[in-house]
């Protein structure tokens, strides 16, 4: 008689409580990071350089911290650096209401600067918290419900921002951000996590900070794949509302987001269980394939449709890959060292969203937007080889290895 093998719960307190934090925290990086180029244009008469500056220096200073963040995590604690980031975050988000009263470009872009290193430091943490207490066998179905919290973020934050901007004003909108960040820090509060001691050897060795043991090696190659995938996708972040307006798409594009939040929602259902049960190769071959379909059809979109239909596919797509090579790259480090593995990862996708609009502006010049977002779709679907690379090709030696015991334990059990 064959054995029924109960799932390992995955739903506790503390993973909606880390869960809901993080939700707070991706809210106030999009509530700001879509309107912050307008306000300095409109409110300190900046240029359009200095106005992209101020919304690209938090993203700046978050990939500085990205070097530091998951090893600081890993050796003074995950709750304690979850907690005095959340307090620095805090901070920083009330503190744009008085560069505004003091009327000075230079504060803001400093405030900037640290908010962006505060965020950083605590989406790492939070990140780390939650993949401590995700069971292994339910690690990729787990990341994918966790993650949930920036999709949300990502569909409310632009949403909200546009409202509370084209209502009451720029004061409003730091307002909210700060109740949100507040918020982020009292639920931080009530956190319970497990302590994962570190072997006093490695203690000492973090305490260097030495350059390796700020990027982990085993996360450096399939992060190197993420690299290429947000670089690809920072086309579409960066160019979708010119490229829409060009083309008389704007009330599409308007809710192009929304539609990429939508259909992200509802394939976590399926995509994390399935990476559990059949491997990361089936999951991670269709992400790319639906990716580089998504970029083809924004390369031809010439109705509101068809449009829409790209942000879907980008959805199911750039948006699966994001928590399924996070997945990834936590199975292959040891639990103490999960916020490096996790660091490491964002690191290269924080760095491809950054390089990528200066690299793709200069091909833009070339190619106009058709042919770059043609070229886009190449690129994702030609990755998949990297992909095999670096991971592809061993998991599926894995599953050929654990395929056979599965199929045998039913006969083993009679």
């Amino acid at each position: 008689m064959t054995q029924v093998r109960s799932k390992e719960r995955l739903w506790t307190r503390d993973l909606v409580l880390a869960s809901m934090a993080n939700l707070f925290l991706a809210f106030v990086f999009y509530l700001l990071m879509t309107t912050m180029a307008g306000y300095a244009i409109e409110r300190f008469s900046a240029s359009d350089t200095i106005g992209g500056l101020t919304s690209s220096v938090f993203v700046i200073g978050a990939t500085v911290a990205r070097l530091f963040a998951g090893n600081l995590a890993d050796l003074v604690g995950r709750r304690r650096t979850l907690t005095i980031s959340l307090v620095v975050f805090l901070i920083a988000s009330l503190s744009y209401l008085p560069a505004d009263a003091l009327d000075s470009l230079g504060v803001l872009l400093v405030v900037r600067a640290i908010h962006g290193v505060a965020f950083a430091t605590a989406s790492t943490a939070a990140m780390t918290l939650a993949q401590s207490l995700i069971p292994a066998s339910r690690r990729a179905e787990g990341t994918g419900y966790f993650t949930l919290s920036i999709t949300l973020a990502t569909a409310i934050g632009p949403f909200v921002a546009l409202l509370l901007v084209h209502g009451p004003g720029y004061r409003a909108l730091f307002t909210a951000g700060c109740i949100a960040s507040a918020l982020a820090m009292i639920t931080a509060l009530f956190l319970r996590t497990p302590h994962v001691p570190l072997p006093a050897e490695q203690r000492a060795r973090l305490r260097r900070f030495h350059p390796r043991d700020m990027l982990h090696a085993n996360v450096v190659p399939v992060a190197s794949f993420m690299f290429v995938m947000a670089v690809s996708y920072s086309g579409v972040l960066t160019f979708l509302n010119s490229y829409a307006n060009e083309r008389g798409l704007e009330t599409a594009a308007s809710v192009f987001f929304l539609v990429y939040a939508a259909v992200l929602f509802l394939s976590r259902f399926v995509a994390g269980p399935l990476q559990d049960r059949r491997g990361d190769n089936l999951v991670v071959y269709v992400a790319i394939g639906a990716f580089a379909a998504g970029l083809a059809v924004l390369a031809a979109a010439h109705t509101n449709t068809v449009l829409l239909l790209a942000g879907g596919l980008m959805g199911l797509g750039f948006g699966t890959l994001m928590s399924a090579l996070q997945s990834i790259a936590v199975a292959r480090v040891p639990m103490p060292r999960i916020g490096v593995a996790i660091s490491t990862h964002f690191l290269m996708v924080d760095l491809g969203v950054g390089v990528g609009p200066v690299l793709l502006g200069l091909l833009l010049s070339h190619t106009g937007y058709t042919r770059m977002y043609l070229l886009l779709a190449t690129v994702v679907l030609l990755s998949a080889a990297l992909y095999h690379l670096v991971h592809g090709r061993v998991d599926q030696a894995r599953r050929r290895q654990t395929d056979p015991v599965e199929v045998a334990e039913p006969a083993a059990a009679q």
